[in-house]
């Protein structure tokens, strides 16, 4: 792999970018690998490349069924944060941070992480007391988080209106070490990492089957041939479903659309990320100056990618009053990503009843943000049976009655 550098761009420049190379093999299958991963998404790859990097398994192959990061990790919002309250979630999620913070040198691959800071909006006196205990939480954690009040809340974002009629703003929860990264490079960089160290990444090929014997997985069927395994790891998201049931167990999943979209390029107004949840809406600005904004998922299943307009009118009557500007500017484009809900709003990272089978699910609407620690916990489950990192986050816990409930403890699970 050629190693990526202002004297490579340099020298390139001076000979018309003519030995650029592709940035990853595009291989045919094999008929056996150590390790298949289903899914080249962002926690996919992710897998991949720390089974590579930590433990030196490297006859590893990566399916996806249609291109490479096309599913969620093309269609997110882009936050990165760690200030949860459960103990777990905080782990992972600051595992995941930590990581972003050297990705790019890591990889060799600027995935353009942007440390600008998130906040959490307080709009009404539940939210004060619960990002209090919130920030308490993270301490014990070792998560730099502080619990600011509105005029800092202004300081940050002049542009917002702290004092709404509906929902005043009463402080916020502030993480400086949050931010931002750009979706697509993290799948990239990942795939460009895996190619180099001999994986193949096999885009177009759906699984179609499993096949198992004794208990094991032995091979998947797949739409360009079997391809055999020692071992098996699930990671495809809002589709974790099907394939649980393609490999013969059930998950306790529910799979919805959520919905985001961007506004059109305007000057820089907006440096930090705002998440404001009794509105249940969220906004950052991108490098190009676009006002990236999101908000809940779907409330009925179904696995669309497409965009809706009562989502549209949902979303942005909630912003409006916080950030009033947002009513002069068109829309630019619509997305949905489909993602896999749990009761309790956190992951599966998990052995399953198929004993050398292993499944990454459950991240709803917080994936993004989990994608290296996610990998880097799936790696070491994968290769040693067992991680820290995973090891709350059991399939089986929900029959076991260990809730990790992000859900009523964040009040969003983004």
């Amino acid at each position: 792999m050629k190693r990526y550098s202002a004297f490579a761009i340099a020298r390139e420049a001076m000979r018309q970018h003519t030995g650029w190379t592709k940035a990853w093999a595009s291989p045919e299958p094999r008929t056996h690998y150590d390790v298949v991963i289903v899914g080249a998404g962002g926690h996919g790859l992710a897998t991949a490349y720390y089974l590579g990097k930590n433990f030196g398994i490297t006859n590893v192959a990566i399916i996806e069924k249609g291109w490479l990061g096309g599913g969620n990790t093309g269609r997110n919002t882009t936050i990165i944060r760690s200030n949860y309250l459960q103990d777990p979630s905080a782990a992972i999620y600051e595992k995941a941070r930590s990581l972003y913070e050297t990705m790019s040198q890591d990889l060799n691959y600027n995935v353009m992480f942007s440390p600008r800071g998130v906040m959490m909006l307080a709009q009404t006196e539940h939210e004060v007391r619960g990002y209090k205990r919130t920030e308490m939480a993270n301490k014990l954690q070792g998560v730099e988080t502080r619990f600011i009040g509105p005029a800092e809340v202004k300081r940050l974002v002049p542009i917002m209106n702290i004092e709404g009629p509906r929902y005043p703003v009463l402080g916020a929860l502030w993480q400086a070490r949050g931010g931002t990264a750009r979706h697509d490079a993290v799948a990239w960089g990942y795939a460009r990492a895996c190619s180099d160290m001999g994986m193949h990444v096999i885009q177009n090929c759906e699984v179609i089957g499993v096949e198992s014997v004794g208990g094991e997985v032995s091979a998947v069927a797949t739409t360009k041939g079997t391809i055999g395994c020692k071992k098996l790891g699930i990671v495809v998201a809002g589709h974790s479903g099907h394939l649980a049931e393609l490999a013969g167990f059930r998950l306790p999943v529910e799979s919805v659309a959520l919905q985001a979209m961007v506004s059109e390029p305007i000057k820089p107004c907006m440096d930090v990320v705002v998440m404001a949840n009794t509105v249940h809406g969220y906004l950052s600005q991108s490098d190009k100056g676009e006002m990236v904004i999101g908000g809940g998922a779907d409330h009925f299943n179904n696995y669309t990618q497409r965009g809706s307009w009562m989502h549209i009118e949902e979303t942005v009557r909630s912003l409006v009053e916080t950030f009033p500007m947002l009513s002069r500017l068109k829309m630019l484009r619509q997305w949905g990503g489909i993602v896999d809900m749990t009761g309790d709003r956190s992951p599966i990272i998990s052995k399953t009843p198929l004993g050398n089978t292993f499944i990454n699910c459950g991240w709803g609407t917080g994936g993004f943000k989990a994608i290296p620690g996610s990998g880097w916990a799936m790696a070491e489950l994968m290769a040693k049976g067992e991680s820290p990192l995973a090891d709350a986050f059991s399939m089986y816990r929900f029959r076991e009655g260990r809730f990790i409930d992000e859900s009523v403890a964040a009040g969003v699970a983004h």
